[in-house]
């Protein structure tokens, strides 16, 4: 099957082709076409040297320099006046008819073919037989192109231009032409064939170490290399499937941590509830509010981990629409913080609110509080001994920066670019059971870029974190 031809074969088939249309070209214009481009050639010089003259008349000068040009391209020339007088004579041809021919016959030829309108004839006997019967023409060869243009002076002088030149060399032209394309078809042939091999090798090979080792990286195989050797092309789509082969290991890593996190943060809850839901069941004066308080707590810690997967999976899939709506960003800031007051003042966080005025934005509230609360889920897990954390508000111009500032061991540069991806985790100790799924800064990142907000995190090793965002103030 066609389809089933690898590059290889393909490229030297083409490769092969190619070259069999040129030399097939190469023969039409060098050796069954030449005596018509060569008569067309012919043709062309001679009404072009009749225009000339007969546009120049009166100010040729019919010296050596002119009869050299015409001996140049194989030219004869006669030029009678009116009354038959010979005004110039160029007699360069051995077999040049118009001077072969008695001049009188020569002035009447050139009177009948002007008379009759015509300028170029190819000669043969029929056609030189056609304007005069007093010429014997056995010692002449048919090969001749002739020529008849009428010139007028400024005198008001009549002249006929004959010209004649010769296209006998065509025949011997193309009997050596073709031995010599014989011998160059031959040699153009091998070396076709054998440059065809070497540039079907050269551009197939890298693509087809580049199949294999594809191959190779779907079974899942991250360590394969891609060679970025070969053409421009192929280097650039090496490094291409070797960066590939970089995040594809890095997202197989991710995957796998996903699954640890993901296993033991729905186990907790998971256990948290079956344990005090037997304890409940087995043992008398269990049922109290309290372990029901705890299995309620659990269950909805366990559904906001699963939330948390199904948010992302929205965000990414674009199918999250937002409800921007104003309203007062600074009474929501102060409202968030007093609720993780009551949340954590018996773990013994001291959370701290800084602003400078009331501030209002359109955005989507519920969206803008979800992110707010995963800056501080986030600033709670890994912030310092002193359990600080500050919320910080400042107006610049038209837009509000919110900063959420955590006292712990910060984040190398090497990780800050990677901290928005999903379920990232930079690798330092830390509560494992607060963390989740590692999908908190990634829902922030994507809700800020639906309301096309600026963020960031400026953060040094051992001096804390600061998570920001800004938003466009509504001033109306």
């Amino acid at each position: 099957m066609k389809h089933n031809i690898s590059i290889k074969w393909k490229v030297f088939s083409y490769f092969l082709i190619f070259s069999l249309i040129m030399l097939a070209l190469l023969w039409l214009f060098q050796i069954v076409l030449l005596n018509d481009f060569y008569k067309y050639i012919k043709i062309n010089q001679l009404k072009t040297y009749a225009n000339y003259v007969s546009t120049n008349i009166d100010n040729i000068t019919f010296d050596s320099k002119f009869n050299d040009t015409l001996a140049d391209k194989d030219i004869c020339m006669l030029i009678f006046s009116e009354n038959g007088q010979i005004k110039y004579s160029s007699d360069i041809l051995k077999n040049c008819v118009i001077h072969r021919m008695p001049h009188s016959i020569s002035f009447e030829f050139a009177k009948k073919m002007e008379s009759e309108n015509i300028n170029f004839i190819e000669q043969n006997y029929d056609n030189i037989r056609r304007y005069t019967d007093q010429l014997d023409l056995s010692n002449f060869k048919p090969g001749n192109i002739l020529s008849v243009t009428k010139a007028v002076d400024s005198d008001n002088n009549v002249y006929y231009i004959m010209l004649n030149s010769s296209i006998f060399p065509v025949a011997a032209t193309v009997s050596t032409l073709r031995t010599q394309l014989i011998i160059i078809t031959i040699i153009m042939l091998i070396l076709s064939f054998l440059l065809s091999l070497r540039v079907s090798k050269v551009v197939a090979n890298p693509i087809i170490d580049l199949n294999k080792n594809a191959k190779q990286l779907a079974t899942g195989d991250y360590s394969t290399k891609f060679d970025n050797k070969g053409y421009s092309e192929i280097v650039e789509l090496s490094n291409t499937l070797n960066y590939t082969t970089e995040e594809l290991s890095k997202v197989e890593n991710l995957r796998r941590e996903l699954i640890s996190n993901i296993s033991h943060d729905l186990r907790t809850p998971l256990t948290m509830i079956t344990g005090y839901g037997e304890v409940m069941r087995d043992l008398p004066g269990e049922n109290t509010p309290e372990n029901i308080q705890i299995i309620i707590d659990e269950a909805k810690r366990l559904t906001s981990l699963v939330n948390n997967v199904l948010d992302i999976s929205k965000y990414q899939s674009g199918t999250q629409v937002l409800t921007p709506e104003k309203f007062n960003l600074t009474e929501l800031l102060g409202e968030i913080k007093l609720r993780y007051d009551k949340l954590t003042e018996k773990d013994g966080y001291n959370i701290v609110f800084e602003k400078d005025e009331d501030t209002f934005v359109n955005a989507d509230k519920i969206r803008i509080t979800q992110v707010i609360y995963n800056l501080l889920n986030n600033a709670i897990t890994y912030t310092g001994e002193d359990k600080k954390i500050t919320i910080k508000q400042t107006v610049n111009g038209d837009t509000v920066k919110v900063e959420v500032i955590d006292t712990g061991v910060g984040i190398s540069k090497d990780d800050i670019p990677y901290i928005w991806d999903r379920y990232y985790k930079v690798k330092e100790t830390h509560k494992r059971a607060q963390i989740g799924t590692g999908l908190g800064l990634s829902i922030v990142k994507e809700i800020l870029k639906l309301h096309d907000a600026e963020y960031g995190v400026e953060s040094e090793l051992n001096k804390g974190s600061d998570f920001w965002f800004t938003l466009k103030k509504d001033n109306t």
